[in-house]
């Protein structure tokens, strides 16, 4: 519906306004009428009937006071037909009653062939018949766009009224929900919204949006406003709009009042006996009442007011085209409050021309089964005045058409397709379980028999439920799972589906965010391989070729991670194979890595190995045999070549303590020398090559070609303290330097009443006991294991 002409214009139309003066509103109380129209054998209040016809018989009767006014003044109410804006009517097509007559208070009346508009007049009883029958006659034109100018902004004005009551409405009942139920208000009665308005508070919201009534009538949303669209067009535009049936159904079209002075039109049939002033109308049942723009009057000029009747339609009956809103979207039968969703008819919701409407399910016997519905402008379409459905029966999918009387005039509106809900079937879909990873927010589709009739999605996890919001596409429904602060883990989807009791659940988990896996190393031989990638530490397993690997400690290595997988036994794997690893992570995702299997690591055992440590300045501290050696002695070793492991010039040993730290490369010619291509020799000072706090066990393995072979225990670095000598006067004391060294000193192999070298201590000098056979006995800290030997003079 397009937007019609604003009210203020309708006065200027009827009234001759003074020179740049603002019409007056339509705010004064006038009168009412009862009206009622029968077609055929059928009755109707006139608040159902939107378009007369040839044939219609008509009552009216005015709601005025009975009896004599004091100064002799009464009301006639005056009817009349018109046919056209070149036609005067016949005489005969006026009607009129007494008001103050009981008897004679009624006219009743039927359309005539060839009219095509009805106009009621209010009139003083004084000359006032006679004075409207001549000028209507004189200039009929005039009449027939006023009149019509009258019935659309009448009808206008209800849409309006319907807008400002809903928002009154919510004012005094629930405020805070203006903001959401406004633009449904405005959008189902085609009205403009003040946007503006839903930035203040809610107790300011209404008083906003209900200023400026006369501005707030729109057009349907799909064009722009009356005055943008006509305001300085060509005569031509608007007598060909008022050829369509929004325009006026091929009559003088309000759209003309924009690009013409409608005020200079109607001017001439004001005289100084008589004044006509316009009358909307707000129509309830059989009772239109009135609202004026201007006080009536029985003094020169005296008021004649003007009432239009519905227009009178000739050929067939026109009725509303109604359209789905959502013109895919399923509807669920189910549903308690089942909402069916139309557009295209604000006047549905602010008049009562489209009536008994009901909803018409088809069964699956063929049967028609028929529910009350209400039109509900909050919710912008027609609701079930019942709860819900009884699905009993029903097709999974069901017909149904909105079905109802526009006036006298039966008429369908849009097809609807009801779902009947079904439990079960409820999956996910189109996502990928490895994507729902916590620390963000995750969409997923879920698809199911029935996405219409979803009550509701709630996420069920360790930190407890959470309601989620959901759209729905087709057969699928889209939601977002909030999983910024949820911790990886099981998780539950409930879909609670109108008109099945238990929820469907849908099983889910929360992963971390997975790492990658950048490569893996496996050589020929071996029991082990060797993972790089980030975030190694989420890896459970690893299989290839169904031979398991279990996961070791994860080492860093420049920007990502190192981690060793061991197997029970070698498996037969042989260099240069293809293979591809399955790594099982601690969650239950996999990944898979291709791998080419290398050939067998360097291997070599130990033969031998000797120690000579430099002499000391003081007491000599001696280390029995080569399991442990002095920081400042050298090691002597030789190795074997094992297996296809041939000595070359270009290979090296690494030495490094067992606990991590510093680590030594031997290399040949620098203390690596090669004997033969199966032993080579090895010769260093460990002590000196890894720092003076390097200690503890020491181990070697050999490298070729940048490849290293599995490590090897070597001996153990114990650090020596420099002892100066024993003074055994009374008791015997051991002097000298960094003796924290020690963890003990006895006289015996056995440790038997040994002296205990306090923790950190710093002092030069302590006592032991008194040395037996002319030796003592130490415990280094280092290695506790070891015993070293001091030979004094007892």
């Amino acid at each position: 519906m397009l937007r019609f002409l604003p009210f203020c214009a309708l006065a200027a139309a009827l009234v001759p306004a003074t020179a740049n003066a603002d019409p007056a509103p339509f705010d004064l109380t006038g009168p009412s009428l009862r009206v009622g129209v029968t077609h055929g054998t059928t009755t109707l209040p006139i608040a159902q009937v939107p378009r007369l016809a040839t044939g219609d018989r008509v009552t009216i009767a005015a709601d005025l006071p009975t009896g004599k006014r004091d100064d002799g003044e009464r009301y006639l109410l005056v009817a009349g037909f018109l046919r056209g804006a070149t036609e005067p009517p016949p005489r005969s097509w006026f009607f009129k009653a007494e008001t103050w007559k009981a008897k004679k208070a009624t006219i009743a009346l039927k359309v005539p062939e060839g009219a095509r508009q009805l106009v009621v007049f209010l009139v003083p009883d004084s000359g006032g018949f006679d004075a409207v029958v001549s000028a209507v006659r004189k200039q009929p034109g005039a009449f027939v766009r006023a009149v019509q100018d009258l019935d659309q902004a009448s009808l206008d004005r209800a849409r309006l009224d319907a807008f400002l009551d809903g928002i009154h409405a919510l004012e005094r009942t629930r405020p805070e929900r203006i903001e959401a139920v406004s633009p449904l208000l405005s959008r189902s009665l085609a009205v403009k919204l003040k946007a503006e308005c839903l930035d203040l508070t809610a107790d300011l919201q209404a008083s906003c949006l209900t200023q400026s009534r006369e501005s707030l009538l729109l057009a349907d949303g799909q064009s722009s406003t009356l005055a943008d669209t006509l305001v300085g067009a060509p005569t031509d535009l608007a007598l060909q709009l008022s050829a369509t049936p929004a325009g006026g159904l091929g009559y003088y079209s309000p759209y003309i009042g924009v690009v013409r002075d409608l005020a200079k039109i109607f001017g001439a049939f004001q005289s100084t006996q008589f004044r006509y002033i316009p009358a909307l109308a707000r129509v309830r049942e059989d009772r239109m009442a009135l609202l004026l723009n201007a006080a009536p009057s029985f003094a020169s000029p005296k008021s004649v007011m003007v009432v239009a009747m519905p227009v009178i339609e000739t050929g067939t009956p026109q009725t509303p085209t109604l359209r789905r809103a959502e013109a895919d979207r399923l509807v669920c039968a189910a549903k308690p409050d089942l909402v069916l969703p139309v557009e295209g008819a604000p006047l549905i919701y602010a008049t009562k021309f489209a009536h008994d409407m009901s909803l018409r399910v088809t069964t699956p016997q063929g049967g028609v089964v028929e529910l009350p519905v209400q039109a509900n402008a909050e919710r912008s379409g027609y609701v079930l005045d019942q709860v819900g459905m009884r699905t009993t029966g029903l097709s999974a999918v069901t017909d149904a058409t909105l079905h109802g009387r526009w006036g006298f005039t039966p008429f369908d509106g849009p097809r609807f397709r009801l779902q009947v809900p079904s439990a079960g079937g409820w999956q996910m879909v189109d996502t990928d379980p490895e994507n729902l990873v916590v620390g963000r927010d995750n969409p997923v589709a879920l698809a199911g028999p029935t996405p219409s009739c979803v009550e509701a999605v709630t996420l069920v996890g360790a930190s407890g439920e959470a309601p989620l919001a959901w759209t729905t596409n087709g057969d699928r429904i889209g939601l977002t799972l909030p999983l910024g602060k949820t911790a990886p883990g099981k998780l539950t989807l409930l879909v609670k589906q109108y008109g099945i009791e238990t929820s469907e659940k849908i099983a889910l988990t929360a992963l971390a965010e997975a790492g990658r896996i950048d490569g893996l190393t496996l050589y020929a031989g071996d029991t082990a391989g060797t993972l790089a990638g980030t975030r190694l530490d989420l890896v459970a397993s690893m299989a290839v070729d169904g031979v398991a690997f279990k996961p070791g400690e994860v080492m860093r290595a420049d920007k990502g991670d190192l981690l060793g997988l061991t197997a029970d036994a070698a498996p037969n794997f042989a260099a240069g194979q293809t293979k591809t690893a399955l790594v099982t992570l601690t969650d239950g995702r996999k990944r898979s890595v291709k791998v080419t299997v290398a050939a067998a690591r360097p291997k070599a055992t130990l033969i031998a190995k000797s120690v000579i440590a430099p002499p000391s300045p003081g007491l000599a501290v001696t280390l029995a045999g080569v399991t442990a050696i002095a920081q400042d002695a050298r090691i002597t070793f030789s190795l074997r070549a094992e297996g296809t492991t041939r000595f070359a010039a270009g290979d090296s040993v690494e030495i490094g303590a067992v606990a991590g730290g510093p680590t030594m490369t031997v290399a040949s010619g620098r203390g690596l020398t090669v004997q033969d291509e199966r032993i080579a020799v090895i010769s260093v000072e460990p002590g000196k090559a890894l720092g003076v706090s390097a200690h503890g066990p020491l181990r070697w393995r050999l490298v070729q070609n940048g490849v290293a072979g599995d490590w090897v225990p070597l001996t153990s670095l114990v650090r020596i303290p420099a002892l100066a000598g024993l003074n055994c006067a009374e008791a015997c004391t051991l002097a000298g330097a960094d003796l924290f060294l020690i963890e003990s000193v006895a006289a015996n192999a056995g440790f038997a009443e040994a002296a205990r070298v306090p923790e950190g201590f710093t002092g030069s000098s302590f006592a032991v006991p008194k040395p037996v056979g002319g030796m003592l006995y130490l415990k280094l800290r280092d290695d506790p294991g070891v015993t070293a030997t001091v030979a004094v003079k007892g």
